[in-house]
């Protein structure tokens, strides 16, 4: 069980405690928020109260929040697309429709399944059962270039580079709309959407800060093709970048959302390049994942 207490602030305005936690805590859902204040979890000045309490200056806000339970995760025999390996790492080109780790409701067929079948007892323990190994991630319908890490030493190195930004990381995009400039630098802050909880957004409030580099490959009537190079790594920022700036990704649904003639399973962008200094030599190691099939006939047409 953890416990988390916040005192409210006297400039903060009156609002329904539903609604603060939400915005406190953005890993929550808003079923699992109601079941909190259902099961009691959830105190104002000492007390339990319902998610229709609104909340005062100088109240005193505890919250009860119980470990969640871990099933086991069953190794898959799942093919895997192997770029390098050694005894620290391991670096797959992940595919289109694959998810990284599971999830409730979705325990089987993610690369996590694949990866603890061939790895066996070869991986960190870092990030608990659902995650083993796993140090980031790409989206669903991203593919490209991931680093699993083999033990917890290897897992603190190549997180320590990538909380300081010195991981190489470039992506391949197809972006809507013709781009008049070669190359430019996005940076802007990077949230929760305040309209729509499930997107991300362009956020000046209480987003957190995101830069991505880009520059453009070629052009087409249409579309442009483009090369992406995080300086940071938030949750969907290529395509909320792209997005802010009338270019949205080819393919997208969730952001941008504009009608193609393509038939597309979800966004045009492709993991290409990854490297970092290796967790053991301390040398630099740079790995590509070559463009999928779909991605390459796409480029043809246009």
């Amino acid at each position: 069980m953890k416990e988390f207490i916040y005192k409210i602030e006297p400039e903060e305005e009156e609002e329904r405690i539903d609604k603060w936690i939400s915005n406190a805590f953005h890993s929550l859902s808003r079923s699992c928020i109601q079941k909190l204040i259902k099961e009691d979890n959830v105190f104002v000045n000492g007390r339990p109260r319902k998610a229709s309490y609104r909340i005062r200056p100088d109240d005193e806000i505890r919250l009860l929040i119980p470990d969640a339970a871990e099933p086991s995760i069953p190794a898959e025999e799942i093919p895997l697309s192997i770029l390098y390996e050694d005894n620290d790492l391991l670096i797959v080109d992940k595919p289109k429709g694959m998810v990284v780790h599971p999830a409730p409701g979705h325990y089987s067929g993610t690369l996590v399944n694949a990866v603890m079948f061939h790895c066996k007892d070869d991986l960190s323990g870092i990030n608990g059962v659902l995650r083993p190994g796993i140090v980031h991630r790409i989206d669903k319908d991203t593919t490209g270039s991931l680093v699993i890490c083999k033990n917890d030493k290897a897992h603190q190195h190549v997180a320590a580079q990538l909380k300081e930004h010195s991981v190489t990381r470039k992506y391949h995009a197809i972006v809507h709309g013709r781009m008049t400039e070669e190359e430019g630098c996005i940076n802007a802050p990077i949230g929760r959407d305040e309209k729509n909880r499930k997107r991300m957004a362009v956020n000046e409030k209480n987003g957190k800060p995101a830069i991505t580099h880009y520059k453009v490959l070629q052009v087409f009537q249409d579309y442009t093709y483009i090369e992406c190079r995080l300086e940071t790594g938030r949750t969907h920022q290529i395509r909320v970048h792209m997005d802010s700036i009338g270019h949205p990704l080819l393919g997208d649904t969730v952001y941008g959302n504009r009608k193609t003639k393509f038939a597309l399973e979800g966004q045009t962008l492709h993991a290409m390049t990854i490297g970092l200094r290796h967790p053991s030599t301390g040398e630099y190691l740079e790995v590509s994942a070559p463009l999928p099939d779909y991605f390459q006939h796409l480029l043809n047409i246009l």
